[in-house]
């Protein structure tokens, strides 16, 4: 029986030392790592160890009461987000951990919302209650008012290293809490009945896997105070929704791609049912094509080392070796691919590198770290001979300079960081994009019409199978992230559009599967040209806190960062503020703050989408995007007409 849970936080509020401790507490380690010693058993890579910090998600393995913990280390560093929901996505259960002294912190947010987001059973564990200023009850509070009501403290502190586990000796406070969400225990509570502690622990545990409720618990990671206590809740309240069978025809889910020291590709996968077997075989569906490719080694691996297999259960996380074709997202069997993250990088950065070296030698090292990060989209841009891209900060940046010199031997460096702008359509239009050079033929025609903020890329089809084969429907809206990949503003990226597939044309000796690609791209670029289109920027949801006097300056500032606040909230002799403001003018504001406010402020940004540029005409300028230019997007439609191809620009053609 596997389980994987993962361990998830904001940086430094101990999230690697309860890992280290639940180790050490199952006796799959002789001595608990400290991160300051830099001795743990998942921040084994050199540059975690000596920033203090997880970078990489890694996994451990630890057995309990017959069963197999998979255990996950997250990145707690925003900068490296996007690493942690990729690991998010494959997890069974979730360990939220808090100190107990800085409570709830901007990262913490971020990690409660993608738990939301995929469903993740949830604890909590309040950690660090022995340090100066902690306080159990008040974080216990702040988690109530900030995440959700529907925290159930199953454990608490009777002295900060005395730890009372409530399941065992159920407060009256505990039963009536469960009262609420249970109509037994509520008619036992009110005719005076003992509730037993078996059907106690039953019904939190059918709570907690429903994600109506989520528990607490409470400790010292770093003295092993609590562990106990944590090892039985997740003992006893969690389960295995894995099948163990043969019959099972294999799926799961890649979640990782590494490339190890020899430079054989690793593909980490999430098996969910079925079981997989060396030499058994994959295939990939890419594009219209299918690439079938046979496993070598399965793996399975516990912090640096790993062991061989030759057959992986349902339930388990396994690398294997042979499939070359693999990618982050991708599905097995019956489960469908993913791309839609929360978490997207706001910045770019160009790659700058010795101008004796190779250029395709850089884009080559970058390319293999976008198979293994695929936020970092890198792309090559012809007409300036640059390498770009996708970061969350400049931390992301640091790591990887010293990642590619350990890594490749090569010395980078980067630009400075610019904002990821993005774009969308004002009103509905209606794209047609036809692609007919000698011996080729497309033609397809999309609806596009504006979505909500923050829904991407959404793509239907109405077209009968009669007028358009399944097969070059298929092929034309894969090709559709790729044709929304540059607007017609700033070369920015389509968001928030829907596109509807309404009829299209083949040819059945002439049609090959790129002449769909190119009439795809036309057909879109051909629909936005023909209505406005909106710049988007990227927005924080930030919340200060500072001293009251300096409320004032605050408010002003993010006035003139064009932020929007909500009424400030008095607590004691300080103040919060809330609100929303553009990532491009909110970026430096920590330091200022810090600055004048004595180092006693703080500032905690969330990512919150994208919304209108406030500086849209400053912005088009400066970035100088000529469509007309972009022969790689262009709107132009290619006609044959005797033997002889031409070319009919997307603003004289008029199909509605």
């Amino acid at each position: 029986m596997y389980k994987t849970i993962g361990m998830v936080a904001h940086v430094d509020a101990g999230k690697t030392t309860l890992l280290e401790q639940i180790l050490y507490h199952t006796n799959s380690i002789k001595e608990a790592g400290r991160v300051d010693n830099k001795n743990t058993v998942l921040d084994y890579h050199t540059i975690e160890k000596e920033r203090g910090i997880t970078i990489f998600s890694d996994q451990a393995i630890t057995t309990y009461n017959n069963c197999t913990y998979q255990l996950v280390d997250t990145p707690g560093h925003v900068d490296f987000s996007t690493e942690m929901e990729r690991a998010i996505r494959i997890l069974d259960y979730a360990i939220i951990i808090i100190s107990a002294v800085e409570g709830i912190e901007g990262h913490t947010e971020t990690v409660w919302q993608l738990l939301r987001k995929y469903n993740i059973p949830t604890m909590f564990f309040i950690n660090k209650l022995d340090r100066v200023g902690a306080d159990f009850n008040n974080t216990v509070n702040e988690i109530k008012n900030t995440f959700t009501k529907d925290l159930m403290v199953i454990s608490s502190e009777v002295t900060s290293e005395n730890i009372s586990y409530l399941l065992d000796n159920p407060t009256s406070e505990l039963i009536e809490s469960l009262a609420d969400y249970d109509d037994d225990i509520l008619n036992k509570y009110i005719d005076g009945i003992e509730v037993e502690k078996e059907e106690l622990v039953n019904t939190v545990k059918r709570l907690f896997n429903d994600n109506v409720i989520y528990p607490c618990l409470c400790g010292i990671g770093l003295k092993g105070i609590g562990i106990k206590e944590l090892l039985r809740a997740i003992d006893t309240l969690t389960i295995s929704g894995h099948t163990d069978s043969d019959d099972d025809f294999p799926s799961g889910t890649v979640y990782k791609i590494r490339y190890d020291n020899t430079g054989n590709k690793l593909t980490f996968i999430k098996l969910h049912n079925g079981s997989l077997k060396v030499k058994d075989t994959v295939t990939h569906r890419i594009m219209d094509n299918e690439i079938t490719e046979k496993i070598n080694e399965i793996r399975i691996y516990n912090g640096t080392k790993y062991t061989l297999c030759d057959k992986a259960c349902p339930g388990q996380l396994i690398a294997v070796t042979g499939l070359g074709s693999s990618y982050i997202g991708e599905g097995m069997g019956d489960i469908e691919d993913y791309n839609d993250f929360l978490l997207i990088p706001t910045l770019k950065s160009k790659v700058i590198y010795d101008s004796a070296e190779n250029p395709k030698e850089i884009l080559k090292i970058f390319s293999m770290l976008t198979e293994e990060n695929p936020s970092l989209d890198v792309l090559w841009i012809e007409e300036l001979k640059e390498i770009h891209i996708k970061v969350m900060g400049t931390i992301q940046l640091e790591v990887l300079t010293q990642i590619v010199l350990d890594r490749f031997g090569k010395t980078i460096d980067f630009g400075t960081p610019e904002i990821l702008y993005k774009e969308t359509i004002a009103s509905k239009s209606h794209g047609f994009g036809h692609f007919e050079p000698l011996k080729h033929y497309a033609e397809i025609e999309f609806d596009i019409e504006p979505a909500p903020r923050g829904s991407g890329i959404s793509i239907d089809s109405v077209c009968s199978v009669d007028v358009l084969h399944t097969r070059w429907q298929r092929l034309s809206q894969k090709n559709i992230p790729d044709a929304c990949k540059k607007g017609i503003l700033t070369g920015s990226p389509l968001t928030d559009v829907k596109l509807t597939l309404t009829t299209g044309k083949s040819h059945v000796k002439h049609t090959s599967g790129g002449d769909f690609r190119q009439a795809t791209f036309r057909a879109i670029r051909q629909g936005i040209e023909k209505v406005d289109n909106i710049l988007l920027e990227p927005f924080y949801q930030f919340k200060v806190k500072t001293e009251k006097h300096l409320s004032g300056r605050v408010m002003t500032d993010i006035t003139k960062m064009h932020g929007s606040f909500d009424s400030p909230v008095t607590m004691d002799e300080h103040v919060m503020i809330s609100g929303r403001v553009p990532v491009s003018t909110a970026m430096n504001y920590p330091s200022t703050l810090a600055s004048f406010s004595s180092g006693k402020g703080s500032i905690t940004f969330v990512f919150a989408g994208y919304d209108s540029c406030h500086n849209t005409d400053e912005v088009i300028e400066r970035l100088g995007y000529d469509k007309d230019a972009d022969k790689d997007y262009t709107s132009t439609s290619i006609f044959c007409s005797h033997g002889k191809a031409y070319g009919v620009r997307g603003s004289e053609i008029n199909v509605d």
